[in-house]
């Protein structure tokens, strides 16, 4: 992802046009250490930036686009990134950010679609198929994916939308920094043919020189070269595997994991909120969306946790253990609403709050009592219908009173966290 952007072939024109069939997007942060790092550094926006030690033998985790256009790359020894950029400024590394702010990134992914696929810290495959008709096409997710990202966590991150992974992983690249890019399906050798053949996932130093000998450059080369000279030279199952690649082939789906650490829900406000009020009805809308994925992925929640980060973006952090798992919404309102009522921040200016549950397992273990004035048709039997009004009506087809007056979450781009534009209603 560090090659500079000139380097790369021109994007033929009039790609990107229809994404009809193109359900998998490649979600990638831009230059994700630095970017925050910069988040509390205003100043150093648009400057040569690397993060890393200083120590002797140390090397470079990351470095902004600014300092990538002097050769700077990671895995660099920071001796030689300073030679090529020496008016870089160094970040020393800061613990526990970058794991915390990727948390947060997958959060908002499992908010569009539970088919997700994490590749690290900062990159992730989804299958947006079931989310089309909830939040529309599958360019429109990959845009609303970027505002989100951009409004509630102060970084951008780069979109490929594809048929394929490995040819939306490809356009994730060419999208960089700070972009999107649709490969139709009726354009996918007009893009990948011309690219150079060392984008092609398994072709690494030995297989490029090997390919070279061949004459095989770019991919449409290796495309039109017989396969059993492929076979032949590079292993019947790599050049059987280059060869499907080269044609826009890859069978792989995306596979998300098979049960989440944690679910959770959080939103920035486009303006600080200092009423009690307010906060508490955010807390019981994001306390719905957990519930609602916590039943969609067939598992309840032992632990919710509390989420504030004030206007100074100095953030606090709050869990307890239930004494009985849950997916609930009400349960998990009450216990959120609890601590952050321990808290007693009276009218400090709150700029972001989430919800999470954690110590997830299995729908059905848990072995819930009824009170004795509870009806065995409650809560979340009504929350179940509500399930599937949102999916047939959309996600406010159903709300709890309270939210009816919900605090005004537009982001800075004017787009409701929803993804559709505000209705004026």
């Amino acid at each position: 992802m560090s090659r500079s952007q000139l380097d790369r072939p021109a994007i033929p024109a009039g790609l990107g046009a229809d994404d009809t069939g193109c359900h998998v997007l490649h979600v990638d942060m831009d230059a994700f250490f630095a970017s925050c790092e910069l988040r509390t550094r205003p100043a150093l926006q648009g400057r040569p930036v690397i993060v890393g030690s200083d120590a002797p033998r140390s090397v470079v985790l990351a470095a902004t686009y600014e300092a990538r256009r002097f050769g700077v790359h990671s895995a660099m020894p920071m001796s030689r990134a300073r030679r090529l950029c020496p008016q870089a400024v160094l970040i020393e590394p800061t613990r526990g950010l970058y794991r915390a702010v990727s948390e947060e990134v997958m959060a908002i992914l499992g908010e569009v679609t539970d088919r997700i696929e994490p590749l690290s810290l900062d990159e992730a495959f989804l299958d947006v198929a079931p989310a089309v008709r909830r939040m529309g096409r599958p360019a429109e997710i990959g845009r609303h994916i970027r505002e989100r990202v951009r409004a509630e966590q102060g970084i951008t991150c780069s979109v490929g939308v594809a048929a394929t992974k490995h040819v939306a992983k490809l356009a994730g690249a060419h999208a960089k920094p700070d972009g999107l890019l649709v490969v139709p399906t009726a354009r996918v050798l007009d893009f990948l043919h011309p690219l150079p053949v060392s984008v092609l996932w398994g072709v690494g130093e030995r297989t490029g020189q090997s390919l070279e000998r061949l004459g095989l450059r770019t991919v449409g080369d290796l495309a039109r070269a017989p396969v059993e000279t492929l076979r032949h030279s590079l292993g019947a199952a790599l050049g059987s595997h280059l060869h499907e690649l080269a044609w826009g082939r890859d069978p792989r789906p995306v596979e998300p994991h098979r049960l989440d650490k944690s679910i959770g829900a959080e939103e920035t406000f486009a303006r600080d909120l200092s009423d009690p009020v307010a906060v508490r009805a955010e807390l019981l809308r994001l306390s719905e969306r957990v519930a609602s994925r916590l039943r969609r992925q067939r598992v309840v929640t032992r632990t919710v946790a509390l989420k504030i980060r004030f206007a100074d973006f100095t953030t606090v952090n709050r869990s307890r253990t239930l004494t009985e798992a849950t997916d609930v919404a009400k349960d998990l309102y009450a216990t959120a609403a609890a601590l952050y009522d321990a808290m007693g921040i009276g009218g400090r200016r709150v700029r972001l709050v989430g919800v999470r549950a954690e110590s997830l397992g299995p729908a059905g273990q848990q072995d819930r009592q009824l009170a004795f004035d509870e009806p065995a048709i409650g809560w979340r039997e009504a929350e179940v219908v509500a399930d599937e009004a949102a999916v047939r009506f959309g996600p406010d087809a159903v709300r709890p009173a309270a939210l009816l007056r919900a605090p005004d979450r537009t982001s800075a781009a004017g787009r409701h966290p929803s993804g559709r534009e505000p209705d004026g209603h």
